[in-house]
């Protein structure tokens, strides 16, 4: 497969380079097979066009976390345990690459409806993750049995999506992986103080 190959790799990772320091819309093919070291048409034995790149390094980068991801789900025997690695995880992955966290949360909006389709289909994947980690806490009894995993879902992805994109924007000044504590603890402890829990029951 040409997944396997060296070359398609490289091609990969000198394509989020540039595309993360250019721009998606100014990121020319010429330009990745420079960054790769590799002859222009040599982008092509791998790739029919610019598209077929992006979505391809956004399947490559997801399945390879993904990968992590559940390897180390599989050792937390608790859904707050998988909850806080899944969060901490995402933003690991963000940290250790500052330009795939630019393509990730930035260049990926900027693209038309055809390719959103693509990557969407490519990330319920990813939600299947979150959706597995909100039923296992449901049959364990450790979330609450009428949790909608739907809405369950949304909050979860769209607090790491949404924190990560902020950070980007912030050119990434600031620790990120601090805040995992923060959305785990919001997350799965609400807005409401034990006192005022206490008032309310």
């Amino acid at each position: 497969m040409k997944e396997k190959r060296p070359k398609y790799r490289q091609i990969i990772d000198a394509a989020v380079i540039v595309i993360a320091e250019n721009g998606y819309h100014a990121a020319q093919v010429s330009k990745i097979a420079k960054q790769a070291k590799v002859a222009d048409g040599t982008i092509y034995l791998y790739f029919k066009n610019k598209e077929d790149i992006l979505i391809s390094l956004f399947r490559e980068k997801i399945s390879g976390h993904l990968e992590q991801v559940k390897s180390e789900l599989n050792r937390k025997p608790t859904a707050s345990e998988k909850l806080f690695a899944l969060i901490h995880r995402h933003f690991q992955m963000l940290v250790e690459d500052p330009h795939l966290a630019v393509v990730l949360q930035l260049e990926l909006r900027q693209v038309n409806k055809e390719l959103r389709k693509q990557i969407n289909e490519i990330l319920k994947d990813y939600l299947k993750v979150i959706d597995e980690v909100i039923e296992f806490g449901k049959s364990t009894g450790e979330f609450r049995k009428d949790l909608d995993v739907r809405i369950a879902r949304q909050m979860i992805f769209g607090a790491i999506d949404e924190t990560a994109t902020t950070w980007v924007m912030k050119e990434q000044k600031y620790d990120l992986l601090s805040n995992a504590e923060k959305i785990f603890d919001l997350l799965t402890n609400g807005f409401l103080s034990p006192e005022t829990n206490r008032h309310t029951t």
